[in-house]
């Protein structure tokens, strides 16, 4: 899906992963196309090293996360990542566990705010990653399912906290235990990714949406995206005092003043609305 021209300065190749900036924008492409883009111990590796480096890179404001080829992923690689694995022992299923799940974990609390570009089979494994991006949309023609049922074991990898935690019971429980396919469509109607689009409008829309967060604070979309994820566990008097921590911690950490900033260009210099978009803020 990433299809801007590679040059040394743009394109930087992981093992198994691929990156490619654009105007703020890192695509980051899970890079195993003959494997359907597959998680194995080698990309899950890589994502850690990726997230390290994209984190103090000025040229990434936002992170798309896509699959190269014809899929976002088919899940974890059945061969690398189970049978090989299981072969070496207890610890080395820990190991990889971990690898995995820990760059969907960093992923969630990423420094700048992500999204996820279904481009095709998004299967199992795959919803960790979709979940840990704060916005997913995905094409029309996309395919999504938890198969595991079929071949004997649970939607493992937090891909059932996923599911119940994006859509309602019955569609959770439909997916887990009919194991069968949905569309970019209907994984929209359930809510399980914010949109889908035709595929050849994917990209498109993608990089839109990404063009609207780099217009913003990104220190206020930093403790606004985490402020999302928090509050989903507190009781509402636990909620409200943890937003007033965080706005007033902001206010410390958010060097360029934007929220006086903010106010001031709506308030006194009158050149914004907020219902219709963010102030400016300084070059």
């Amino acid at each position: 899906m990433t299809d801007i021209a590679p040059s040394p300065e743009n394109v930087i190749e992981f093992p198994a992963v691929r990156v490619v900036f654009d105007k703020g924008v890192a695509w980051v492409s899970l890079n195993r196309p003959d494997k359907r883009n597959c998680m194995n111990p080698t990309l899950n590796a890589a994502m850690h090293q990726v997230l390290d480096a994209l984190e103090v890179d000025d040229r990434c404001g936002v992170l798309v996360l896509t699959g190269e080829g014809n899929s976002f992923s088919a899940g974890m690689d059945l061969k690398e990542y189970f049978r090989e694995t299981e072969a070496k022992g207890h610890m080395a299923i820990r190991r990889a566990q971990r690898d995995s799940y820990g760059w969907w974990r960093r992923l969630r609390w990423f420094e700048k705010p992500t999204i996820a570009m279904v481009n095709g089979w998004c299967f199992g494994g795959a919803f960790g990653p979709l979940y840990a991006c704060d916005l997913a949309v995905a094409a029309d023609e996309a395919q999504f399912a938890l198969s595991e049922i079929n071949w004997g074991i649970l939607p493992g990898g937090g891909a059932t906290k996923v599911v119940t935690d994006l859509v309602s019971m019955r569609d959770a429980m439909y997916m887990t235990l009919m194991g069968e396919l949905i569309d970019g469509k209907r994984a929209a109607e359930i809510r399980l990714v914010n949109e889908s689009v035709p595929l050849a409008q994917l990209k498109t829309r993608v990089r839109a949406m990404a063009d609207v967060l780099l217009a913003k604070n990104p220190a206020t979309v930093k403790a606004a995206k985490d402020a999302v994820r928090r509050v989903m566990t507190m009781t509402f008097d636990e909620a409200e005092d943890y937003l007033v921590v965080r706005q007033e911690s902001l206010n410390f950490l958010d060097k360029t003043d934007g929220r006086k900033e903010g106010i001031k260009q709506f308030i006194d210099d009158k050149t914004y609305r907020p219902g219709l978009g963010a102030y400016k803020k300084a070059d």
